[in-house]
């Protein structure tokens, strides 16, 4: 590297990033730096690839390259180096930087819905994303997306079948007849999810979406327990009757010291046709008190619309059948707050702050081994 290169990346190392109020070089965001003829390029690292600030922070890297002296004009490269867990040796997916749980304590809240369509609207966002049915009684995943036939085996992992760009297990494939029930006891349950989880070429992605079953029983507190999540997302409709049930997913993730990213509320409002007025049909502030509890946010609200029911009954999710509809652009929107959620969850635990997972005080909750 040149003197006026090592000026150039000294100076924009300084510059200071609009959100977080800390300098560039602080936060590893400055990558390679060029100078040619007085034209400099250099390579800005993101966690974010919807970061908002990209012209502020343009601007201030412009003003702190043409200080150097014999640059005349910057060029700026965006590369996205999304954050990750803590990643131990025995982690049955090491090279997924991501785990994040979808979790409900209630049946029919639209859990899968939301998990099919945030994780493809997360490959909309460029980033690598992948997509685990751990419900095994009532696998969703293939309806909703649309895809049969069975994974490929090497002999040595099981190759994930993919639609729209994202990796993709369930027990469904594995089911010659999908009217089949699973019948399986506590055991072959562990063991078919911790097969799901190592034994498939799940590859490097950013985010492994995992759509778990409603409640909190065997397959919750096995995942909890086996796999280092980045943090889990609780999936909820308005309604009273349904809010009491969710906030024992809440709280079966707090006893095992799983960390709670934000709240989803589905079905929130219906809009009808030529009234564009807002109907409240399952009453309204279910999501808040649920993310109030978990001392989480609200991360959106997703109207109820029939696109929703209609294209996942067809296969092709409304995030990817129509990306442009307001119903779509919901889900995106709370796909976008998860990723802003994630980057500052790290954050905050890379400035010195610890999870507990050992069960906090409930020391007695029998852990999986």
């Amino acid at each position: 590297m040149s003197d006026i290169e090592s000026q150039l990346t000294a100076a924009l190392s300084a510059v200071s990033e609009p959100v977080a109020g800390r300098s560039l070089g602080e936060l590893g965001m400055v990558g390679r730096c060029r100078v040619h003829d007085g034209r400099a390029t250099a390579v800005l690292r993101l966690q974010n690839p919807n970061y908002p600030q990209r012209d502020a922070l343009t601007e201030a890297a412009t003003r702190a390259a043409l200080g150097v002296e014999g640059v005349h004009a910057l060029s700026l490269e965006w590369e996205v180096d999304v954050p990750s867990r803590s990643i131990d040796a025995g982690d049955p997916v090491p090279q997924v930087k991501n785990v994040i749980l979808v979790m409900s304590g209630k049946g029919g809240v639209g859990k899968s819905t939301v998990a099919t369509n945030v994780a493809l609207a997360l490959a909309r966002m460029g980033l690598r994303t992948g997509l685990l049915d751990a419900d095994i009684y009532g696998p969703s995943i293939p309806t909703l997306l649309g895809i049969t036939g069975q994974p490929m085996s090497d002999g040595k992992q099981i190759q994930p079948l993919s639609r729209f760009g994202v990796k993709l297990m369930s027990i469904g494939f594995m089911l010659e007849d999908p009217h089949t029930a699973v019948i399986w006891r506590g055991p072959m349950l562990h063991g078919a999810l911790l097969q799901f989880l190592k034994d498939v070429a799940w590859g490097a992605l950013d985010y492994l979406i995992l759509d778990l079953p409603p409640g909190t029983g065997d397959v919750a507190l096995t995942l909890a327990q086996k796999v280092k999540s980045t943090g889990s997302i609780i999936v909820t409709t308005p309604q009273e009757v349904a809010i009491q049930d969710v906030y024992k997913s809440v709280s079966m993730a707090q006893k095992v010291g799983l960390d709670v990213l934000g709240v989803i509320e589905n079905e929130s409002y219906f809009i009808c046709d030529g009234c564009d007025r807002r109907h409240e049909l399952f009453g309204a502030g279910g999501g808040q008190k649920v993310a109030e509890m978990a001392g989480a946010p609200l991360l959106g609200q997703i109207p109820l619309h029939p696109a929703v029911r209609e294209w996942g009954d067809a296969g092709t999710p409304v995030v990817q059948a129509a990306p442009g509809s307001p119903i779509a652009k919901a889900f995106v929107a709370v796909a976008e707050a998860l990723v802003e959620r994630v980057e500052a969850h790290h954050a905050q635990s890379a400035g010195g702050l610890t999870i507990d997972r050992s069960g906090g005080k409930n020391r007695h909750l029998p852990m999986m081994r």
